[in-house]
């Protein structure tokens, strides 16, 4: 069974062609980059040769004035003599689509109709980045592929499990019973894949763990998963909220908002693109890439040492919550570009957690290691890649095999 996973954005879509026939193949993957736009094109990398004539990476310009028109282009690029990872469209069981907003509706992936469709226009309010782009590619989809399904796969899916306790706000029912504000959570996919990874590496039930899981990218996320449900998460009813990000304020004072139109003068847009793009790291020393910041701290740039100190201090700041609220922990997981690959911002979240039973091993540590922690250590420190598009690929062929069972 092949499946092709799209993950669309604003001016570009991501792609990954995989068969399970064979385990878990990546046939090719890439990205149809710079959507509207004259220098557009197309990236594609084919993991498996076909008959030997294919290039590790295919780089070409291509003419993408729409979303329609990028996918067009993945498929004449996949059903090309360089590529040749199919031979025809009708090779592919479904496609997948990445969704970031699902609201309360939607807590398990869906074959996408027409009710569907309509219930992610519904929650572009939540998500107006992000629902869009992808409600794009979902019609240009429908339209290219006609008798393939469709599967949307939710990043908040995996926070409906979190209790009311959790995810309601102090703030009037009806604006929760009317407008559906509360906690949803994000990055949910990624989540579930190193969680579950956590368990697989511990060599334990994931039923009888408690995980906390730091998804650490440009954007940054924390999840309690206990018994393999997620109880709690940082984000909320946007991904603005929870610890400090590259470029998003996180949790601040609710009345800041207000302070920066009344008393500084700025209109609610300006106010909404500074708390989401000029604040973070990037707000406190310029830089919002965390390796940036790091070699200013190291040039002695005070300000880029404050940003890491800030950053870091917070994300350890809702370890140490949720391993209250779960009442111990026996993995805590990094995973994202940071969190994979930046083992100073793992050792000093980390040099706060000695109390919950975990040391860090600076030699595993630079390595990136597996498992970070000392041998001693009575709670797992581990790096997990995290792999989205394998999870979402994985969702859309259980709800092709379920349909084909029950058309």
């Amino acid at each position: 069974m092949k499946v092709l996973v799209l993950n669309s954005g604003s001016s570009s879509v991501k792609f990954q062609l995989f068969e399970f026939d064979d385990g878990n193949t990546v046939l090719a993957k890439g990205i149809a980059d710079r959507i509207g736009l004259p220098d557009a094109e197309i990236v594609c990398t084919c993991e498996r040769q076909a008959k030997g004539r294919c290039p590790a990476k295919d780089r070409r310009e291509a003419d993408i004035p729409d979303h329609q028109a990028a996918i067009d282009s993945i498929c004449k690029t996949l059903l090309s003599a360089e590529c040749g990872a199919i031979q025809d469209l009708t090779e592919l069981a479904g496609i997948g689509h990445r969704v970031v907003h699902g609201g309360e509706r939607f807590t398990g992936s869906v074959i996408i109709d027409d009710a569907v469709i309509e219930g992610i226009e519904e929650c572009v309010p939540l998500a107006p980045l992000h629902n869009p782009p992808a409600l794009l590619g979902i019609r240009a989809c429908a339209k290219i592929f006609e008798n393939i399904p469709q599967v949307a796969v939710f990043d908040t899916a995996f926070h409906h499990t979190i209790p009311q306790k959790a995810y309601r706000y102090g703030i009037p029912k009806e604006l929760y019973t009317k407008h559906r504000v509360r906690k949803y959570g994000f990055h949910g996919t990624s989540h579930y894949y190193v969680a579950n990874e956590a368990a697989r590496i511990l060599g334990k039930p994931i039923q009888d763990l408690k995980i906390i899981t730091c998804h650490l990218g440009n954007g940054c996320s924390i999840t309690a998963v206990q018994g393999g449900k997620s109880i709690e998460t940082s984000m909320g009813l946007t991904p603005l909220a929870g610890t400090m990000m590259g470029t998003r304020s996180g949790d601040i004072d609710p009345f800041i908002p207000f302070f920066m139109v009344k008393e500084v003068g700025m209109t609610v847009d300006e106010a909404e693109k500074t708390l989401n793009k000029e604040s973070g790291l990037k707000g406190i020393c310029g830089h919002n890439d965390v390796r940036d910041v790091i070699e200013g701290m190291e040039k002695g740039d005070k300000d880029c040492g404050l940003a890491l100190e800030m950053f870091t201090y917070r994300i350890a700041s809702y370890i140490g919550n949720y391993a209250m609220v779960m009442g111990g922990v026996d993995a805590i997981v990094f995973t994202a570009g940071i969190g994979e690959r930046s083992p100073l911002v793992r050792a000093k979240i980390l040099q706060h957690a000695g109390f919950l039973g975990v040391t860090i091993d600076p030699e595993k540590n630079e390595q990136n290691e597996i498992n970070i922690a000392t041998d001693n250590s009575k709670v797992a420190a581990l790096v997990v890649p995290t792999n989205e598009e394998l999870v979402i690929a994985r969702q859309t062929r259980r709800c092709v095999e379920n349909l084909r069972q029950n058309p």
